[in-house]
């Protein structure tokens, strides 16, 4: 197995002025120290990256404490979100830049988050792909705070197996070592972790996807190196903590197995929320999509399917509503635009399977929340139907209709099953 003993690629100086660059277009908010893109271009750009990398030069470099903040779950409950500063986001994005193509060399096929070309779409499609093939024997799985409890010890033996380079080494742990500050209510500071900490990863930081992806690896490889794909006659289905295991009669064996390697491995699934599913029964979530049974609306035969999830669909309606608030005075253009942008970004993620009854059911509620925040804004009485109807809000206005009936903005978005791949239930 290649190993590397220094980072190849361009001189320091181009690398961290790249990863600037990324950086700044992710954007984001201010670490701990405050500090903001505008504010380092303000006060010398140059300066800042040369300061910078005379500190990893010289191995004088540490990382501030992370800001943690609390963010809301899909599903309920809050999770951790630590975001580093600017400094720090720069560095792991340089660190990201030159340990990704050495990894990605090591990846499982199975594997689709946050890696370069590959999607949550097409872990969807693949999916669906298995299951109209017959592997509809389903473990759904869910590992507890994945992201909270990777092991440092195993972590940094699963790195030291392709980096040889001491310093890169040593960076890597003074990140998983950083504290995280944290403000109540009264904005007294609270540190966590720092040194003594032994597992985790902090979600927000960029190089947190990376790591979490190498440890998935281990159970991903070890998956393949015993056989298990072809004894279960299964496939693994993994994007970051997320996975199911698609097998033909073989699941309970399946969870079974998992649950033994992911106990070596530190890690522990959640009891509540993992179970075996048979596809052809019962549907299963996983990345926002529900698979399993579907109807054809004209003639009520089944088939195997993917959809956008009920959860999905509620998902996105809160999200518009979080747009067409009373308290958003902006120019309706302006509004309609960052609609629109809504619109298109979940209709680009939900562009497999069946996706018709989901979009009519989001320009259903896009229409009556636009029309009842046009007829607050223009005082129109009553409900607005007459002032605001439905072709005058997709038409004339400009918003954007996910359901291609409605109107010539959305041609491809038809109603589509398994295709040619459909298997009757």
């Amino acid at each position: 197995m290649s190993q590397t003993k220094q980072p190849p690629g361009k001189p320091v100086r181009f690398i961290l002025r790249h990863a600037y660059r990324l950086a700044c277009a992710n954007a984001g908010a201010p670490g701990v120290d405050g500090a903001t893109f505008e504010r380092i271009e303000a006060e010398g750009l140059d300066a800042w990256l040369a300061s910078l990398r005379e500190e990893l030069a010289l191995e004088t470099y540490r990382p501030a404490p992370v800001r943690r903040v609390m963010i809301p779950k899909p599903g309920g409950g809050e999770r951790p979100l630590g975001i580093p500063t600017i400094r720090d986001r720069v560095v792991q994005t340089a660190a990201k830049l030159v340990l990704e193509p050495i990894f990605e060399a090591d990846f499982d096929d199975g594997a689709y988050g946050y890696r370069p070309g590959r999607s949550a779409t097409e872990a969807i499609k693949e999916v669906h792909r298995l299951i109209c093939r017959g592997y509809t024997d389903v473990v759904d799985a869910d590992l507890s705070k994945y992201f909270d409890t990777i092991p440092h010890a195993d972590l940094l033996k699963s790195l030291a197996r392709r980096i040889s380079d001491r310093h890169v080494l040593w960076l890597i742990k003074l990140w998983l070592k950083a504290p995280a500050e944290e403000r109540d209510g009264e904005g007294k500071r609270r540190m966590s972790g720092g040194k003594t900490s032994t597992r985790g990863t902090p979600q927000g930081g960029v190089a947190s996807p990376l790591l979490a992806n190498i440890y998935m690896n281990r159970f991903l490889k070890h998956w393949r190196r015993s056989g298990r794909g072809e004894a279960l006659r299964a496939h693994i289905i993994n994007y970051a903590d997320d996975f199911v295991i698609l097998s033909q009669r073989y699941a309970a064996e399946a969870l079974a197995w998992t649950k033994v390697v992911m106990t070596k491995l530190g890690l522990t699934l959640n009891e509540v929320k993992t179970s075996v599913r048979d596809a052809r029964t019962e549907r299963f979530d996983f990345l926002g999509s529900s698979f399993g049974p579907h109807c054809y609306q004209r003639n009520g035969k089944r088939y195997l399917g993917a959809s956008p999830s009920e959860k999905s669909v509620k998902r996105m309606k809160t999200k518009v509503n979080d747009v067409l608030v009373p308290g958003n005075v902006q120019p309706w253009p302006d509004v309609c635009n960052q609609l629109n942008r809504l619109l298109r970004g979940w209709s680009a993620y939900f562009s497999h399977g069946t996706r018709s009854r989901a979009y009519r059911a989001i320009d259903h509620h896009v229409c009556g929340r636009v029309r009842h925040f046009l007829s607050r804004r223009h005082k129109v009485p009553g409900r607005g139907t007459e002032r605001f109807p439905s072709d005058l809000i997709f038409g004339g206005l400009g918003v954007l209709p996910l359901d291609y009936r409605r109107g010539p903005y959305n041609q491809t978005s038809r109603k589509a099953g398994c295709g040619k791949s459909a298997r009757p239930v």
